[in-house]
């Protein structure tokens, strides 16, 4: 493990006993959280995309700000869900983070997971899938939005053009050098991995997996892992893809921790998402000694370059900053990171 950092789900509404968590106070907490785990040495910060919900939905301003307020932190989701995209203005907002921030975007994108409504990306404008989860709309788009990130002409020039007419096909811009070695595919699935593999993205592995063989999370995970390792080494592309995988970590340092997280150690969970037999990633709960022994044991935690660890963002700034602090010092080290630091 070379590098980790947050997972946010972004949530906010009511927290109980009077208190409101807004939509700005979510994302000017983010900012906040961002700028401590820069200072921290910590590698990246990551926000779940969802629609229609009390959730992050709209992630490009946020990751804008965050580049233009820290220094070294990679800033990405994890996932935006690619049927509800135009794709041609996706690449256009990633460039321009990207290059805000000197190349420290990292764009997860996916099918996108379950929803709270039906088929909402038609709402958005986005019709004429087959599929009935939308998976071949969520294709196509990312399919042109990679043509417009590696700047493929997309539409015909008017040589009359009052404004500097250009004859030939125009691509879209800006255009930001290197963007689609910071492109990430969120997998559920041995074979969407394998696609991203040849496809010549990253891999992003959630907590998730729509498989169930018996066999413990972490060992269908690192098989995951392989299978897209061993197609992108087939595709013939160059150099070595990034790998990630998430985590509910929580390091029990203090009395509050076990408070909260005291008795949320757990094993595998079974269960159906989209209609398939699943496996879920447990919850790891406990002294940092007795965390190192258990992630070590980890064969994805252990095979990917990154893990982004899944961060109770509405217990607020300081309580995640220290929770950073804590694996950051106690943890982390034991499993190979270094900090951005130095």
């Amino acid at each position: 493990m070379r590098r980790f950092g947050t997972l946010s789900f972004g949530h906010y509404g009511p927290l109980g006993g009077g208190r409101q968590l807004t939509a700005g106070d979510s994302m000017r907490q983010a900012i906040d959280l961002a700028q401590g785990m820069d200072d921290l040495g910590a590698n990246g910060i990551y926000f779940r995309v969802h629609h229609f919900a009390r959730q992050q939905s709209s992630p490009m301003p946020l990751l804008a700000a965050i580049a233009a307020t820290t220094e070294r932190i990679e800033m990405g989701t994890g996932v935006i869900d690619m049927r509800y995209e135009n794709p041609l203005y996706l690449a256009e907002e990633a460039a321009a983070v990207d290059l805000i921030s000197e190349g420290r975007l990292a764009l997860g994108v996916s099918r996108g997971s379950p929803e709270t409504v039906v088929r909402g990306y038609e709402a958005f404008g986005y019709t004429g899938a087959e599929d009935v989860r939308g998976a071949d709309l969520a294709r196509e788009h990312f399919d042109l939005f990679l043509r417009a990130i590696d700047g493929e002409g997309l539409a015909d020039g008017d040589p009359n053009s009052p404004f500097g007419g250009v004859s030939g096909r125009a691509r879209v811009e800006p255009q930001s050098p290197g963007l689609r070695s910071r492109v990430w595919w969120g997998a559920g699935t041995r074979e969407t991995a394998e696609w991203a593999g040849r496809t010549g993205v990253n891999l992003m592995s959630s907590t998730l997996l729509t498989e169930a063989d018996g066999r413990p999370f972490d060992i269908l995970q690192a098989e995951q892992l392989d299978a897209f390792r061993a197609a992108w080494r087939e595709a013939g592309h160059a150099g070595e893809p990034r790998t990630s995988v998430s985590r509910s970590i929580f390091p029990i340092v203090t009395a509050e921790d076990a408070m909260y997280f005291g008795r949320s150690g757990e094993g595998d969970g079974i269960g159906y998402i989209d209609g398939f037999r699943s496996t879920f990633g447990k919850t790891y709960a406990a002294e940092p000694d007795v965390l190192v022994e258990q992630l070590l044991q980890d064969a994805a935690v252990m095979s990917a370059d990154t893990l982004m660890l899944t961060i109770p963002s509405q217990l607020g700034v300081e309580f995640n900053l220290r929770l950073v602090e804590s694996f950051s010092t106690h943890v982390a080290p034991a499993l190979g990171w270094q900090s951005t630091r130095g």
